[in-house]
């Protein structure tokens, strides 16, 4: 027999609403907070609302390919900072050519990070994996206006008189 762990009911202030009720389910959040701002400019306590984003759905923009190129030089720029700071430290901390730690370790710097960045490149796109760049975002595809049920009645009052769009 499995048993279900004792899950305490952490409280969520302003996210949870007691028994709520929907005003409305609206296909995108401008109108949803339309409605919101509606309630609101005729003085009803919106801090008892919530606008629930639902249907989830994941977009994936494709923002460039990745080339060799584009890999080498931002390996190589952030091997010169990293070389760039070896040779501060080097150089406040130690003794002897100072100028010469400035000048060659971000040098060194620049070729490591060029030479390890196309070793991971190649490792990589070897295998088939995605040369291209993207950003992630989670959307929803439909808004639920939610209010506390006590005040629901009262909210749908209000919004009878809500001009059609």
């Amino acid at each position: 027999m499995a048993m279900t762990p004792n899950v305490p009911n952490i409280p969520r202030p302003g996210l949870d609403l007691e028994f709520p009720l929907s005003l409305g389910v609206y296909p995108n959040y401008p109108e949803a907070q339309k409605v919101v701002d509606f309630l609101s400019d005729h003085e009803f306590e919106v801090q008892n609302v919530a606008i629930v984003g639902t249907e989830l759905k994941t977009v994936e923009r494709v923002t460039g390919r990745i080339t060799r190129a584009k890999v080498g030089l931002a390996g190589a720029i952030s091997g010169l900072w990293m070389g760039l700071f070896v040779g501060l430290a080097f150089s406040i901390f130690g003794s002897g050519n100072q100028l010469g730690f400035l000048i060659s370790t971000p040098i060194f710097g620049a070729i490591f990070g060029l030479v390890w960045s196309q070793i991971g490149f190649t490792a990589v796109t070897r295998h088939g994996a995605r040369d291209f760049s993207s950003v992630s975002q989670v959307v929803a595809t439909k808004y639920e206006v939610l209010v506390e049920h006590r005040f629901a009645e009262r909210a749908r009052e209000l919004l009878s008189s809500l001009p059609a769009v």
